[in-house]
């Protein structure tokens, strides 16, 4: 069994909390609960729960998630950073959810690297952490030992992208669609942002409103990965030029229609290597790659691995 542990503390967000839980709820997964002072742990929605767990719990996790750390000014103890550190330093992945980076940065263990926050956030992080390169833009980033996650909802994409990488495309579908969530959720928070930079961001930034929605053609698109489709073919479904196909698909995903279009094909190849004995070719096909030499050229540059050494990987998961 693969153990996740969550660190609560003081007042705790619940639905941070949740998101970890739900995903990770079932085997080959077991999810547990630590505080640094066992006992009553208030929250934010007003409720007290209870922890029976310290942080000893942390030293036999796979994997640790930080579910929100508030105040994100409040300094951790030096308990709870050794206790991070030498879990770190065993083996164990640290994953943070929203604020919860603030905690994983004062570690160091972010120094140099990568870090997503909650975009209302990311500056007062970057402040006090200059070491840290803070992106307010992403969904979430995840470095192998460590990942982080922007706002509260991106918990969820954080978490089910780490069952993504520990157990392969189509269990991560399985659960998603157990809680009624897409598997992959493109684009970035800057499709969610309002005009109200909030605390630690003065930085003023526009909505992604008031356009028609991209979902309909996603879903179009979804439905005929085994075709040539084009940028045109997509700006037809919405009845647009492809100039503003492509500025919509920016605002709303934040990437070009064609690199969406490609991930949609590398993430149905993944599955179907999972999930089935198909030949490369056949599977080529089915995706819209055209051939099997394009398929490995693509596949090895998204995924960083051949088709061959990703099945023998997740066959049998």
């Amino acid at each position: 069994m693969h153990r996740v542990v969550a660190l609560v503390s003081a007042p705790q967000a619940s639905f941070e909390l949740g998101c970890a839980a739900a995903v990770f709820r079932e085997a080959p997964y077991r999810f547990g609960v630590c505080a640094e002072e066992p006992g009553a742990v208030p929250t934010t929605e007003g409720f007290e729960m209870v922890v029976t767990a310290g942080l000893r719990a942390l030293d036999r996790a796979d994997t640790i998630v930080v579910p929100g750390w508030l105040p994100i000014n409040r300094e951790p103890s030096a308990r709870v950073l050794r206790a991070l550190r030498r879990a770190h330093a065993r083996g164990a992945r640290l994953v943070s959810i929203c604020s919860g980076a603030y905690l994983l940065a004062a570690t160091g263990l972010l120094d140099g690297r990568r870090v997503a926050t909650h975009w209302r956030y990311a500056e007062e992080l970057q402040a006090r952490f200059p070491a840290v390169d803070v992106d307010p833009d992403v969904l979430y980033i995840d470095h192998g030992d460590v990942a982080t996650s922007g706002g509260s909802g991106t918990g969820i994409d954080l978490c089910l992208q780490l069952v993504r990488r520990d157990q392969g495309a189509g269990y991560a579908a399985r659960v998603a669609g157990r809680m009624v969530m897409p598997p992959h959720r493109e684009g970035g928070q800057r499709q969610y942002r309002s005009e109200d930079p909030g605390p630690g961001n003065n930085r003023t930034t526009a909505k992604a409103g008031g356009e028609t929605s991209l979902a309909p053609v996603l879903d179009w698109v979804r439905e005929r990965l085994g075709e040539e489709i084009a940028v045109e073919d997509l700006a037809a479904q919405l009845n647009v030029s492809p100039r503003t196909l492509a500025r919509r698909f920016q605002e709303q995903l934040g990437m070009a229609p064609g690199q969406w279009l490609l991930a949609q094909r590398i993430a149905r190849v993944r599955v179907l290597l999972e999930e089935t004995e198909l030949p490369v070719e056949t599977i080529a096909l089915r995706t819209g790659l055209s051939s099997a030499t394009n398929l490995r050229r693509r596949f090895r540059a998204a995924v960083h691995t051949t088709p061959s050494a990703y099945r023998r990987a997740y066959q049998g998961v």
